[in-house]
């Protein structure tokens, strides 16, 4: 591989490149403070290419098996030769996914000699951890189809899964802050380690319970088997919106223990002290969407695979808007979270969660 230079590719690997490959999460990338912000976008974009070549459903699974484990190598160790994903990158619909996996050399190359060391090695252990999920992921749903649906046993599973996907990026984001931005600050570390993972969990667990439809058509189940018998389905049952109401109480115990995540989020996020008002508006940004999206799956039909539960952009722009608008007002501003989750007619009926799943 090419020695690596420091030079003005970098600003378009880490703000053109990652703007077109996820226009959400440039957001908050956008405000973040400049102290972490290159540590978390660049491991965000390893994290999708990862992602790109597991999802690539085109290619055998050997072969993204494989390549995942050729990318953990370069992430790891980073060998003299390059990693050639070409096939991968020809069955990209997506210019910007294309063009992530034909730079993918430079990424992995300014991970391993534009990062301090222990930036460096915070980011490939996040990325070992993202990466063994995936592949996980690709073993359990191995031979899966609409057909032939395959899903986790049970609840310890969801939540391991959650954990390697994205609650292990809460842990990240909390040791960069403290390593950059809270040196100096009394925090509770301890704390906003617990709540991090709780935050990472919440976000993934919402696109789980939105995606259902599309997943069962991919012969994936992330509701547990163990669960669905309990109540006498199997996942099969859960293509048919006919099944929503047998589903409905099982899929509500679910969206409780979001919540409750995502409610451990947001005391992560007031409990920064009020003046990190860039890192703060950077994590309550996607809580904010997220529990949007949870008070829209509690009052809407979420078997339909014609009809997904998504918020609108003109919802997002408001949800930042106001958010930015009454920052100032630290009370209004602490009320946002629970304001956004009463939004709906929600239904109180659902089972107590078993605190100690978190």
């Amino acid at each position: 591989m090419a020695a690596y230079k420091n030079n003005a590719a970098d600003s378009n690997l880490l703000s053109d490149l990652l703007r077109d490959v996820s226009r959400s999460f440039y957001l908050t990338l956008r405000i973040l403070p400049r102290r972490v912000r290159r540590q978390i976008g660049l491991a965000y974009l390893l994290a999708r290419a990862a992602d790109t070549i597991a999802d690539t459903e085109i290619i055998p699974l050997e072969t993204r098996t494989d390549s995942l484990a050729a990318l953990e190598t370069q992430i790891s160790r980073h060998p003299s030769q390059s990693l050639n994903l070409d096939l991968f990158s020809d069955k990209q619909a997506s210019h910007a996914e294309k063009e992530l996996l034909t730079r993918l050399d430079e990424a992995i190359a300014l991970l391993h000699y534009g990062l301090e060391q222990a930036d460096k090695e915070s980011v490939i252990k996040v990325l070992m951890t993202i990466i063994s999920g995936q592949k996980l992921d690709l073993e359990r749903f191995a031979g899966g189809s609409d057909s032939n649906i395959k899903s986790l046993n049970t609840d310890e599973e969801l939540l391991d899964y959650t954990y390697r996907v994205a609650g292990c990026v809460g842990e990240f984001w909390t040791e960069l802050c403290f390593s950059h931005l809270f040196k100096y600050s009394k925090l509770d570390k301890e704390f906003f380690l617990n709540a991090g993972i709780k935050f990472g969990r919440g976000l993934q667990l919402i696109n789980i319970l939105r995606d259902i439809p599309q997943d069962l058509r991919k012969g994936r189940c992330y509701i547990p088997s163990a669960r669905l018998d309990a109540i006498g389905l199997e996942p099969r049952a859960l293509i048919d919106p006919k099944n929503e109401s047998a589903f409905r109480s099982l899929y509500d115990e679910y969206l409780q223990i979001t919540e409750e995540f995502l409610a451990a989020g947001w005391q992560y996020t007031v409990a920064i002290p009020f003046r990190f008002a860039r890192i703060r508006l950077a994590c309550a940004w996607p809580l904010l969407i997220g529990i949007r999206t949870l008070t829209a799956l509690r009052s809407n039909p979420i078997l339909d695979h014609s009809k997904p539960v998504k918020i609108s952009r003109s919802e997002v722009k408001q949800i930042i808007k106001e958010s930015i608008l009454l920052y100032p007002f630290t009370k209004s501003w602490k009320r946002l979270f629970n304001s956004y989750a009463k939004l709906d007619a929600r239904d109180k009926t659902a089972a107590p969660v078993n605190n100690n799943q978190a």
